[in-house]
């Protein structure tokens, strides 16, 4: 590998679903064993914190912002590509044909991806539902699970609404947190 050290693109590795964690591991394990940090600098797998409630809980689950894909920034010279290639759930580069070379991505796409993990991490504490007075939702925890009802008012601060629900033919204001509803 003593080729003349170009600048790292960044690529797609394409691996099975629900296996881009350990893709992950394995390419950081293999890429110290082989002292390859020049050629491959970053692994990133975008992933985006959900929020749910689950018996009254509120709990997060981390979810994959790109299902089966790996990002790399990498230098594919020499045997590189072929190691990526070799760990184990990886499919393939992605590329514009079948076995084709491996495409980099754009600098806007590049961009545009990283800058949605930056924008993810320093969302990541504030939970920002867009509700809108007068929106139809669904209750989805508490008491009145799957009673549907009306928006009647929204407090940003606490993170609260108001929803006007039907209960045995009468309008009952409830106050509901962003969790307990989702949109109709």
């Amino acid at each position: 590998m003593s080729e003349t050290k170009t600048a790292n693109k960044w690529y797609v590795v394409r691996a099975i679903s629900g296996k881009e964690k350990k893709v992950k591991e394995y390419l950081e394990m293999e890429i110290d064993r082989l002292g390859m940090q020049e050629y491959v600098s970053q692994i990133l797998l975008p992933i985006e914190k959900v929020y749910q409630i689950r018996n009254g809980k509120k709990m997060s689950k981390e979810r994959n912002l790109y299902p089966g894909y790996v990002f790399i920034e990498a230098n594919l010279v020499g045997e590189v590509p072929h190691i990526v290639k070799g760990i184990t759930n990886v499919i393939g580069f992605l590329s514009d044909k079948k076995g084709g070379q491996p495409i980099p991505l754009r600098v806007n796409e590049v961009n545009r991806m990283l800058g949605k993990v930056d924008e993810m991490a320093e969302s990541e504490a504030e939970l920002n539902i867009p509700f809108v007075v007068g929106e139809a939702v669904k209750v989805i925890d508490g008491p009145f699970n799957s009673f549907s009802g009306i928006i009647e008012e929204i407090n940003e601060d606490k993170k609260k609404l108001k929803v006007m629900v039907k209960i045995f033919g009468r309008k009952t204001p409830l106050e509901l947190s962003y969790m307990q509803v989702e949109k109709e």
